[in-house]
Protein backbone atom coordinates (compact mmCIF):
# COMPACT_ATOMS: atom_id res chain seq x y z
CA UNK A 1 0.00 0.00 0.00
CA UNK A 2 1.50 3.35 -1.05
CA UNK A 3 1.87 6.37 1.19
CA UNK A 4 0.57 9.87 0.49
CA UNK A 5 1.75 13.20 1.90
CA UNK A 6 -1.04 14.71 3.98
CA UNK A 7 -1.68 17.25 6.68
CA UNK A 8 -2.70 15.76 10.00
CA UNK A 9 -6.15 17.35 9.85
CA UNK A 10 -6.74 15.98 6.37
CA UNK A 11 -5.57 12.51 7.43
CA UNK A 12 -8.26 12.47 10.12
CA UNK A 13 -10.94 13.40 7.60
CA UNK A 14 -9.90 10.83 4.97
CA UNK A 15 -9.54 8.10 7.60
CA UNK A 16 -13.02 8.89 8.94
CA UNK A 17 -14.48 8.54 5.45
CA UNK A 18 -12.64 5.24 4.91
CA UNK A 19 -13.97 4.07 8.28
CA UNK A 20 -17.55 4.44 7.06
CA UNK A 21 -18.37 7.89 8.42
CA UNK A 22 -20.83 9.68 6.16
CA UNK A 23 -22.06 12.37 8.54
CA UNK A 24 -20.02 15.37 9.68
CA UNK A 25 -21.25 18.42 11.57
CA UNK A 26 -18.96 21.21 12.66
CA UNK A 27 -18.08 24.86 12.86
CA UNK A 28 -14.80 26.42 11.70
CA UNK A 29 -12.07 27.27 14.21
CA UNK A 30 -8.29 27.30 13.90
CA UNK A 31 -6.20 25.09 13.96
CA UNK A 32 -8.56 22.33 12.75
CA UNK A 33 -10.35 24.12 9.91
CA UNK A 34 -8.68 22.01 7.19
CA UNK A 35 -10.53 18.97 8.54
CA UNK A 36 -13.90 20.63 8.00
CA UNK A 37 -12.82 21.98 4.62
CA UNK A 38 -11.79 18.48 3.52
CA UNK A 39 -15.14 17.08 4.59
CA UNK A 40 -16.96 19.89 2.76
CA UNK A 41 -15.28 18.83 -0.49
CA UNK A 42 -15.49 15.06 -0.07
CA UNK A 43 -18.83 14.34 1.56
CA UNK A 44 -21.10 15.54 -1.29
CA UNK A 45 -19.13 13.34 -3.73
CA UNK A 46 -19.73 10.15 -1.71
CA UNK A 47 -23.39 10.67 -0.85
CA UNK A 48 -22.45 11.87 2.62
CA UNK A 49 -23.61 14.77 4.74
CA UNK A 50 -21.49 17.82 5.52
CA UNK A 51 -23.18 20.59 7.42
CA UNK A 52 -21.57 23.70 8.84
CA UNK A 53 -23.86 24.37 11.76
CA UNK A 54 -24.72 27.82 13.09
CA UNK A 55 -22.69 27.11 16.22
CA UNK A 56 -20.69 24.45 18.03
CA UNK A 57 -23.71 23.82 20.25
CA UNK A 58 -25.87 23.08 17.23
CA UNK A 59 -23.19 20.86 15.69
CA UNK A 60 -22.87 18.54 18.70
CA UNK A 61 -26.63 18.17 18.97
CA UNK A 62 -26.77 17.19 15.31
CA UNK A 63 -24.14 14.56 16.13
CA UNK A 64 -26.39 13.42 18.98
CA UNK A 65 -29.28 12.95 16.57
CA UNK A 66 -27.36 10.93 13.99
CA UNK A 67 -25.64 8.86 16.69
CA UNK A 68 -29.10 7.79 17.86
CA UNK A 69 -29.75 6.24 14.46
CA UNK A 70 -26.65 4.05 14.73
CA UNK A 71 -24.72 5.73 11.90
CA UNK A 72 -21.06 6.67 12.18
CA UNK A 73 -20.87 10.40 12.83
CA UNK A 74 -18.24 12.88 13.88
CA UNK A 75 -17.53 16.49 14.72
CA UNK A 76 -14.32 18.44 15.14
CA UNK A 77 -13.28 21.66 16.77
CA UNK A 78 -10.55 23.29 18.80
CA UNK A 79 -10.43 24.06 22.50
CA UNK A 80 -13.01 26.89 22.93
CA UNK A 81 -15.36 25.12 20.51
CA UNK A 82 -15.06 21.86 22.41
CA UNK A 83 -16.01 23.73 25.59
CA UNK A 84 -19.22 24.84 23.90
CA UNK A 85 -19.98 21.23 22.96
CA UNK A 86 -19.69 19.88 26.50
CA UNK A 87 -23.41 19.80 27.35
CA UNK A 88 -24.13 17.85 24.16
CA UNK A 89 -21.22 15.49 24.80
CA UNK A 90 -22.64 14.75 28.26
CA UNK A 91 -26.05 14.04 26.70
CA UNK A 92 -24.47 11.62 24.20
CA UNK A 93 -22.52 9.86 26.96
CA UNK A 94 -25.65 9.75 29.14
CA UNK A 95 -27.56 8.15 26.26
CA UNK A 96 -24.82 5.54 25.68
CA UNK A 97 -24.28 6.46 22.05
CA UNK A 98 -21.16 6.16 19.89
CA UNK A 99 -19.55 9.04 18.00
CA UNK A 100 -16.12 10.55 17.35
CA UNK A 101 -15.17 14.02 18.59
CA UNK A 102 -11.91 15.60 17.41
CA UNK A 103 -10.16 18.30 19.44
CA UNK A 104 -7.11 19.85 17.78
CA UNK A 105 -5.99 21.83 20.81
CA UNK A 106 -4.89 25.46 20.91
CA UNK A 107 -3.56 27.61 23.72
CA UNK A 108 -5.87 28.93 26.40
CA UNK A 109 -7.73 29.68 28.59
CA UNK A 110 -10.32 31.85 26.89
CA UNK A 111 -9.66 32.55 23.23
CA UNK A 112 -5.97 32.17 23.99
CA UNK A 113 -3.99 31.70 20.79
CA UNK A 114 -3.95 29.42 17.77
CA UNK A 115 -0.64 27.72 18.62
CA UNK A 116 -0.51 24.11 19.89
CA UNK A 117 -1.31 23.13 23.46
CA UNK A 118 -2.19 20.12 25.61
CA UNK A 119 -4.10 22.05 28.23
CA UNK A 120 -7.43 20.32 27.54
CA UNK A 121 -6.20 17.11 29.19
CA UNK A 122 -8.37 17.54 32.30
CA UNK A 123 -11.41 18.43 30.21
CA UNK A 124 -11.02 15.35 28.01
CA UNK A 125 -10.04 12.76 30.61
CA UNK A 126 -12.12 13.85 33.59
CA UNK A 127 -15.44 14.20 31.78
CA UNK A 128 -15.59 17.85 30.74
CA UNK A 129 -19.35 18.22 30.92
CA UNK A 130 -21.70 17.62 33.84
CA UNK A 131 -22.35 14.28 35.50
CA UNK A 132 -20.46 11.02 35.90
CA UNK A 133 -19.11 9.88 32.54
CA UNK A 134 -15.96 9.17 30.54
CA UNK A 135 -14.83 9.45 26.95
CA UNK A 136 -12.33 7.14 25.33
CA UNK A 137 -9.47 9.59 24.68
CA UNK A 138 -6.84 8.84 22.03
CA UNK A 139 -3.67 10.94 21.68
CA UNK A 140 -1.85 10.76 18.30
CA UNK A 141 1.81 11.76 18.00
CA UNK A 142 2.15 11.58 14.20
CA UNK A 143 0.10 12.13 11.07
CA UNK A 144 0.00 8.33 10.66
CA UNK A 145 -1.59 8.05 14.09
CA UNK A 146 -4.05 10.80 13.24
CA UNK A 147 -5.39 8.38 10.63
CA UNK A 148 -4.97 5.15 12.60
CA UNK A 149 -6.50 6.43 15.84
CA UNK A 150 -9.44 7.96 13.97
CA UNK A 151 -10.34 4.49 12.69
CA UNK A 152 -9.75 3.01 16.15
CA UNK A 153 -11.87 5.70 17.76
CA UNK A 154 -14.89 4.78 15.64
CA UNK A 155 -14.40 1.08 16.37
CA UNK A 156 -14.07 1.55 20.14
CA UNK A 157 -17.03 3.93 20.26
CA UNK A 158 -19.19 1.33 18.51
CA UNK A 159 -17.85 -1.51 20.65
CA UNK A 160 -18.58 0.14 23.99
CA UNK A 161 -21.46 2.46 22.98
CA UNK A 162 -19.77 5.62 24.22
CA UNK A 163 -18.19 8.71 22.66
CA UNK A 164 -14.52 8.65 21.70
CA UNK A 165 -12.31 11.71 21.44
CA UNK A 166 -9.19 12.22 19.36
CA UNK A 167 -7.14 14.68 21.43
CA UNK A 168 -4.55 16.12 19.05
CA UNK A 169 -2.68 19.40 19.01
CA UNK A 170 -2.16 22.19 16.50
CA UNK A 171 1.31 21.05 15.49
CA UNK A 172 0.27 17.56 14.42
CA UNK A 173 -2.90 18.95 12.87
CA UNK A 174 -0.90 21.29 10.63
CA UNK A 175 2.23 19.24 9.90
CA UNK A 176 2.58 17.15 6.75
CA UNK A 177 4.00 13.61 6.80
CA UNK A 178 3.69 10.48 4.65
CA UNK A 179 0.70 8.43 5.75
CA UNK A 180 -0.57 4.99 4.79
CA UNK A 181 -4.35 4.97 4.74
CA UNK A 182 -6.45 1.92 5.48
CA UNK A 183 -8.74 0.23 3.00
CA UNK A 184 -12.12 1.88 2.65
CA UNK A 185 -14.87 0.09 4.56
CA UNK A 186 -18.33 -0.29 3.11
CA UNK A 187 -20.85 1.82 4.94
CA UNK A 188 -22.58 -0.51 7.37
CA UNK A 189 -26.20 -1.38 6.68
CA UNK A 190 -26.50 -3.37 9.89
CA UNK A 191 -29.61 -2.54 11.89
CA UNK A 192 -28.45 -1.99 15.45
CA UNK A 193 -30.98 -3.27 17.98
CA UNK A 194 -30.84 -0.07 20.05
CA UNK A 195 -31.00 2.46 17.19
CA UNK A 196 -33.88 4.83 16.50
CA UNK A 197 -34.65 3.94 12.88
CA UNK A 198 -38.36 3.24 12.71
CA UNK A 199 -39.97 0.00 13.76
CA UNK A 200 -41.82 -1.07 10.59
CA UNK A 201 -44.30 -2.38 13.17
CA UNK A 202 -41.94 -5.33 13.77
CA UNK A 203 -40.43 -4.42 17.13
CA UNK A 204 -40.90 -2.24 20.16
CA UNK A 205 -39.96 1.41 19.96
CA UNK A 206 -36.39 2.35 20.83
CA UNK A 207 -35.97 5.52 22.85
CA UNK A 208 -32.78 7.58 23.10
CA UNK A 209 -32.79 9.22 26.48
CA UNK A 210 -30.54 10.51 29.26
CA UNK A 211 -33.37 11.70 31.53
CA UNK A 212 -34.20 9.54 34.56
CA UNK A 213 -36.38 11.40 37.05
CA UNK A 214 -36.46 8.54 39.56
CA UNK A 215 -33.16 8.79 41.50
CA UNK A 216 -32.90 5.05 42.10
CA UNK A 217 -33.25 4.41 38.35
CA UNK A 218 -30.59 7.00 37.52
CA UNK A 219 -28.25 5.58 40.15
CA UNK A 220 -28.68 2.08 38.67
CA UNK A 221 -27.93 3.42 35.19
CA UNK A 222 -24.79 5.23 36.35
CA UNK A 223 -23.48 2.15 38.17
CA UNK A 224 -24.10 0.03 35.06
CA UNK A 225 -22.18 2.54 32.96
CA UNK A 226 -19.24 2.48 35.35
CA UNK A 227 -19.09 -1.31 35.12
CA UNK A 228 -18.65 -0.80 31.38
CA UNK A 229 -15.93 1.77 32.05
CA UNK A 230 -14.08 -0.78 34.20
CA UNK A 231 -14.08 -3.16 31.23
CA UNK A 232 -12.67 -0.42 29.00
CA UNK A 233 -9.92 0.29 31.56
CA UNK A 234 -9.00 -3.38 31.77
CA UNK A 235 -8.90 -4.00 28.02
CA UNK A 236 -8.18 -0.82 26.09
CA UNK A 237 -5.27 1.02 27.74
CA UNK A 238 -2.59 1.61 25.09
CA UNK A 239 0.92 3.02 25.27
CA UNK A 240 4.33 2.95 23.60
CA UNK A 241 7.44 1.97 25.56
CA UNK A 242 10.76 3.39 24.32
CA UNK A 243 14.14 2.35 25.76
CA UNK A 244 12.53 1.27 29.03
CA UNK A 245 14.20 -2.17 29.25
CA UNK A 246 17.10 -1.00 31.44
CA UNK A 247 15.88 2.50 32.28
CA UNK A 248 16.68 4.04 35.65
CA UNK A 249 14.54 7.11 34.91
CA UNK A 250 11.28 7.44 32.98
CA UNK A 251 9.88 10.29 30.90
CA UNK A 252 6.10 10.28 30.33
CA UNK A 253 4.74 12.37 27.45
CA UNK A 254 2.08 12.24 24.74
CA UNK A 255 1.42 13.91 21.41
CA UNK A 256 3.95 16.42 20.11
CA UNK A 257 5.64 16.55 23.55
CA UNK A 258 6.46 12.84 23.19
CA UNK A 259 8.20 13.42 19.85
CA UNK A 260 10.37 16.09 21.43
CA UNK A 261 10.99 13.87 24.46
CA UNK A 262 12.18 10.94 22.32
CA UNK A 263 14.99 13.11 20.98
CA UNK A 264 15.89 14.13 24.53
CA UNK A 265 15.93 10.49 25.67
CA UNK A 266 18.29 9.55 22.83
CA UNK A 267 20.54 12.51 23.70
CA UNK A 268 20.53 11.52 27.38
CA UNK A 269 21.49 7.96 26.51
CA UNK A 270 24.50 9.29 24.58
CA UNK A 271 25.59 11.01 27.79
CA UNK A 272 25.28 7.76 29.74
CA UNK A 273 21.95 8.49 31.44
CA UNK A 274 19.73 5.41 31.42
CA UNK A 275 16.35 6.96 30.69
CA UNK A 276 13.33 5.70 28.76
CA UNK A 277 9.95 6.97 27.63
CA UNK A 278 6.38 5.83 28.17
CA UNK A 279 3.99 7.46 25.71
CA UNK A 280 0.32 7.11 26.61
CA UNK A 281 -1.72 6.53 23.45
CA UNK A 282 -4.96 6.32 25.40
CA UNK A 283 -5.22 9.18 27.90
CA UNK A 284 -8.42 7.56 29.12
CA UNK A 285 -8.12 4.81 29.98
CA UNK A 286 -4.73 5.96 31.29
CA UNK A 287 -2.01 3.25 31.17
CA UNK A 288 -1.85 3.00 34.96
CA UNK A 289 -0.33 -0.48 35.06
CA UNK A 290 2.56 0.46 32.80
CA UNK A 291 3.31 3.56 34.88
CA UNK A 292 3.04 1.58 38.14
CA UNK A 293 5.41 -1.10 36.83
CA UNK A 294 7.91 1.54 35.72
CA UNK A 295 7.67 3.31 39.09
CA UNK A 296 8.69 0.07 40.76
CA UNK A 297 11.93 -0.08 38.74
CA UNK A 298 13.13 3.50 38.18
CA UNK A 299 14.51 6.19 40.50
CA UNK A 300 12.36 9.05 39.22
CA UNK A 301 9.83 10.10 36.59
CA UNK A 302 9.40 13.24 34.48
CA UNK A 303 6.10 14.42 33.01
CA UNK A 304 6.58 16.48 29.84
CA UNK A 305 3.47 18.48 28.95
CA UNK A 306 2.22 21.52 27.07
CA UNK A 307 0.24 22.49 30.16
CA UNK A 308 1.03 23.72 33.64
CA UNK A 309 0.81 20.14 34.89
CA UNK A 310 -2.31 18.05 34.28
CA UNK A 311 -1.20 14.58 33.23
CA UNK A 312 1.35 14.64 36.07
CA UNK A 313 -1.52 14.07 38.51
CA UNK A 314 -2.41 10.77 36.82
CA UNK A 315 1.25 9.78 36.76
CA UNK A 316 1.58 10.44 40.50
CA UNK A 317 -1.58 8.46 41.24
CA UNK A 318 -0.36 5.51 39.17
CA UNK A 319 3.14 5.69 40.69
CA UNK A 320 1.58 5.70 44.18
CA UNK A 321 4.41 7.77 45.72
CA UNK A 322 7.00 5.10 44.81
CA UNK A 323 9.33 7.64 43.16
CA UNK A 324 9.58 11.43 42.74
CA UNK A 325 7.66 12.79 39.74
CA UNK A 326 8.82 16.12 38.28
CA UNK A 327 7.39 18.38 35.58
CA UNK A 328 8.83 19.86 32.39
CA UNK A 329 6.31 22.15 30.72
CA UNK A 330 5.69 24.99 28.30
CA UNK A 331 2.32 26.69 27.90
CA UNK A 332 0.46 29.29 25.85
CA UNK A 333 1.40 27.74 22.52
CA UNK A 334 5.11 27.33 23.25
CA UNK A 335 6.79 23.96 22.66
CA UNK A 336 9.79 22.82 24.67
CA UNK A 337 12.99 21.93 22.85
CA UNK A 338 14.80 18.59 23.24
CA UNK A 339 17.52 20.47 25.15
CA UNK A 340 14.95 21.73 27.66
CA UNK A 341 13.70 18.19 28.25
CA UNK A 342 17.28 16.94 28.50
CA UNK A 343 18.06 19.57 31.15
CA UNK A 344 14.96 18.52 33.09
CA UNK A 345 16.11 14.88 32.90
CA UNK A 346 19.49 15.92 34.31
CA UNK A 347 17.81 17.82 37.15
CA UNK A 348 15.69 14.75 37.91
CA UNK A 349 18.81 12.58 37.99
CA UNK A 350 20.55 15.03 40.27
CA UNK A 351 17.58 15.30 42.61
CA UNK A 352 16.91 11.58 42.74
CA UNK A 353 20.56 10.91 43.47
CA UNK A 354 20.58 12.98 46.66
Amino acid sequence: MSKVLMKGNEAIAESAIRSGCRHYFGYPITPQTELAAYMAKRMPKINGTFLQAESEIAAINMVYGVAGTGKRVMTSSSSPGISLKQEGISYIAGSDLPCLIVNVQRGGPGLGGIQPSQSDYFQATKGGGHGDYHLIVLAPSSVQEMADLTALGFDLADKYLMPAMLLADGTIGQMMEPVELGEEKAVSTEKKPWAVTGTEMKRKHNIVNSLYLAPDELEKKNFERYEKYKTVEENEARYESFMMEDAEYCVVAFGIAARVSKNAVVAARKEGIKVGLIRPITLWPFPKKAIAEAAGKVKGMLSVELSTGQMIEDIKLAANCAVPVELCCRVGGMIMSPDEVLNSIKKLVGGAGK
